[in-house]
């Protein structure tokens, strides 16, 4: 697949190679209880429970129980997708929310709460395909809860810069459980400070004890709803007891030989695709960098500009996915684009704080999986007493009439966290994704083209410097970003704008499988701490 293993640039890593299974996640603790369950007899599928598990713990400032989940699982020579978000409380409604004096959904406190599918995705993976007990996988989790951990660099950055932010805007007594969790010494922990959580360690047992019963529809159930109502939420006992995650068909188009696939709505893996589907018609070659940029964040655009108008819950959309991903769509998306930066606009097609982690086994199986709590600790609720830090996905829905992603009671939102997969010729490539709210299918979109397109081994991939639409013509890029290609792009009107932090980038990991040998190599983002765990 790649032109070298190893790239003469010295900022790229080297890959890792690995026969007997391997685990990419962007906390080396979490990486490694998935390699401790792959060498107690698990499979790709337990590894990644493990670390998902274990990432709740030692990565709090992206993702905790109270989060959504989804996965892409490879095994017996099929592609599995498992669609673990949960959907608005059935009490709630855009005209209630109206009627609170909110113009448009708020991003903290207990009104953008949804059902966290998370616990019953973990539970659902392991009943499927997993080979151990979920209370033997989860025990990696538990011990570092229940015993502590030296906090990594990356996250006590994001840990301080949430304590700052939170201590001046959460000052009702309902966030006061977040301060006791998160900051019991009256602040953030700092970077190898030991930092423990007894209550998350007994969830997360009672959760492997339960098969996750406990947290929908037993004692867990009934705290949480019971929290949320005292802080003026929607959620109740029965939207948590009548929630189940959903198998669903995996997506994907086809590029330059490949098949890229993705979750379906509602989560955001079509904008990557629909990107991928304009692109396939250019010519990547040769040495334009600029022309190769400009086309791609052009393509970018037009996504997005369709995603965001039409991608909610699959059952209220009014837009059939074949026709976003249609070639002919793509091809009048692709006419489009010119040589100056356009103002983007959804097209038509009727008219003609995240984790992601990738697992594999030596047998062949693989999984792609990614769990957020969204906008780092999600809705700043912890529930008393139980480690749980719940989520705030209802905050994307829209109040407005009309709008496909509306806010209705058990309704899906717009989800912004999608786990990719790679295949060539029907047989696995490999699981891959990159973190970061709206980053993650720009993400994907360079990490594949990066794969395919230039030949660049895991590792060169993921380390490769980045750009991010943020909207209009503006995009940010990084330092490490060709200075005379910036400047370029911006003749061509972007509004190009170089930042130093390189935390809204994204964090990815990527482990591709020799079909012939069955060696993986696997790859993590060097813009956290990751790492990958094999043997």
């Amino acid at each position: 697949m790649f032109d070298s293993y190893h790239h003469p640039h010295p900022a790229y890593r080297r890959p890792l190679f690995a026969r007997g299974g391997m685990v990419a996640a962007s906390q080396p603790l979490a990486a490694q209880a998935g390699l401790d369950i792959l060498k107690k007899g698990g499979n790709a599928i337990d590894a990644a429970i493990a670390a998902a598990a274990a990432l709740t713990v030692v990565e709090p400032t992206a993702n905790g129980i109270g989060s959504d989940a989804f996965a892409l699982v490879w095994t017996d020579g099929k592609l599995h997708g498992l669609n673990a978000s949960g959907p608005a409380p059935l009490s709630i409604s855009s005209e209630a929310v109206r009627a609170a004096g909110h113009k448009k959904m708020p991003v903290y406190g207990a009104i953008p709460v949804t059902v966290p599918g998370t616990p019953a995705g973990w539970a659902e993976l392991s009943r499927r395909f997993g080979r151990l007990p979920l209370s033997e996988v989860l025990q990696p989790a538990i011990d570092y809860a229940e015993n502590g951990f030296p906090v990594s660099p990356t996250a006590a950055y994001f840990w301080e810069k949430a304590y700052a932010r939170f201590k001046e805007i959460f000052t009702e007594s309902h966030y006061e459980p977040w301060f006791t969790t998160f900051a019991p010494a009256g602040r953030a922990p700092k970077p190898g400070e030991m930092w423990r959580s007894p209550d998350h360690a007994r969830t997360l047992r009672l959760i492997g004890e339960t098969g996750a019963e406990a947290f929908y529809r037993g004692e867990l159930a009934e705290r949480i709803a019971e929290f949320v109502q005292q802080a003026g939420g929607y959620l109740q006992a029965s939207d948590l007891a009548a929630y189940q995650p959903e198998w669903v068909q995996p997506i994907s188009t086809a590029y330059r030989g490949y098949d890229v696939w993705e979750i379906p709505p509602n989560g955001q893996g079509l904008v990557a695709l629909m990107a991928l589907n304009i692109v396939k018609g250019f010519d990547f070659t040769g040495s334009d960098e600029v022309r190769h940029y400009h086309r791609q964040i052009e393509a970018m655009k037009l996504a997005f500009a369709d995603g965001q108008k039409y991608i909610t819950d699959s059952r209220h959309m009014n837009t059939d996915v074949k026709r976003l991903l249609s070639e002919e769509y793509g091809a009048r998306r692709r006419s489009l684009i010119g040589a100056a930066a356009l103002e983007p606009e959804a097209g038509d097609p009727h008219a003609s704080g995240t984790v992601y982690l990738a697992a594999a086994d030596g047998e062949g199986s693989m999984v792609s999986f990614i769990q957020s709590n969204y906008m780092g600790f999600g809705s700043g609720l912890v529930v008393p007493g139980t480690g749980i830090a719940l989520q705030n996905r209802g905050s994307d829905f829209s109040l407005e009439d009309g709008h496909e992603n509306r806010l209705e009671p058990g309704k899906r939102t717009y989800h912004t966290i999608i786990p990719g997969f790679l295949t060539r010729n029907g047989q696995a490539v490999g699981p891959f994704g990159v973190m970061g709210g709206y980053m993650q299918p720009q993400g994907h979109m360079q990490v594949v083209m990066n794969t395919i397109d230039y030949g660049l081994h895991p590792q060169a991939a993921l380390d490769a410097p980045r750009w991010q639409w943020t909207g209009g013509k503006t995009v940010l890029v990084e330092p490490t970003f060709p200075n005379a290609t910036a400047q370029a792009l911006a003749r061509l009107g972007h509004d190009i704008r170089i930042t130093l932090d390189s935390g809204s980038f994204g964090r990815g990991q990527i482990i591709w499988r020799d079909p012939e040998t069955g060696v993986l190599c696997g790859g993590t983002d060097s813009r956290t701490d990751g790492t990958v765990a094999a043997w």
